[in-house]
Parts: structure tokens; sequence; C-alpha cells
């Protein structure tokens, strides 16, 4: 006779459990999206630092410029490009972001990298594979949505320019 009454503890520990872990997932969800957020500003707020030395670098790109002072600022610009592709990759949570963050990053080896032919054809290829990969396999239903369910603003940019 006892044992339906245990049966009925245990599914009620069982859902408080459940209730529990759910809550406790919740709120590391919303802690890890403050931590983002705090993650880009922080991002920001050193992008628009590493302004100012390539500001200092320009007037000696018009007076005199040499090889080494164009690779210093395409070496900066290309970085801060980057880092404002990532700070846009964590506002979106769209893999057309992460795909472009691959992008200016394979780019940024092979502009300012001093790589042989074999390490520049390898970064072709991927970003050859990279449009490829765009093209055909970018399942509509992967990753078009916010975390809210709203879609993801790359994705809206490009439904209203093919429309």
């Amino acid at each position: 006779m006892n044992e339906p009454r245990r049966r009925l503890t245990n599914h009620a520990l069982h859902g408080k459990e459940e209730w529990f872990k759910r809550v406790f997932r919740d709120q590391i969800a919303e802690a890890a999206g403050i931590l983002e957020v705090v993650l880009s500003a922080i991002v920001l707020i050193a992008l628009l630092m590493s302004v100012i030395p390539l500001l200092k670098l320009m007037p000696g790109l018009l007076t005199d410029a040499d090889s080494m002072e164009v690779h210093t600022f395409l070496e900066r610009a290309l970085d801060i490009v980057i880092g404002i592709e990532f700070i846009k990759m964590l506002a979106k949570h769209s893999p057309g972001s992460v795909l472009e963050v691959l992008l200016y990053a394979i780019a940024r080896h092979m502009i300012v990298g001093h790589e042989d032919a074999v390490q520049n054809l390898v970064s072709v290829g991927a970003i050859a594979l990279i449009f490829i990969i765009r093209k055909y396999f970018f399942v509509p239903s992967f990753g078009h949505k916010l975390p809210g369910g709203q879609p993801a603003p790359d994705i809206t940019e490009q439904t209203e320019k093919e429309e």
C-alpha cells in the first residue's frame, strides 16, 4: 500500500527537479547573453581605441609611403574590419555572419601575410569553399532566426535585395 505513494513522491520530486533544471538553464542562458553583450562592448571599445594609431599612420602614407608603412596600415585596418565583423557575428547569431568573419580573416591572411604559393592556393580554395557553402549548403531553416524568433538581419537584407 505504501508503494503507490512512493511513486507519487518520486514523480513529484522529478517534476520539481525538471523545473529547477529548466529555470537554472534559462538563467545561465541569460547570463551568457549578458556576457556576450559585455564582450561585444569591450571589443568595440578596443576597436575604437585602435583607430587612433591607424589615423596617426595616415600622414606618413601621404608624404613618404614606403612598403613597411603601407603594410602596417593594412594590417591594422584589416584587423579593425575583422573586429567589426566579429561584433556583428556576436549580435546576429547567424551562420552568414560567421562565414563573413571567416572570409575577412582569410582575405587578411592573403593580403598581409607573405606566404608561399601553396598557402595562397589553399586560402583561395578556402574562400571558394565558403562561397560554395553559402550558395548551395546554406539551409534556410538553420540559423536564420535570432533567439527571440525574428529573422536574422543579414537574412532579411538578402531577401529584400532579391525582391
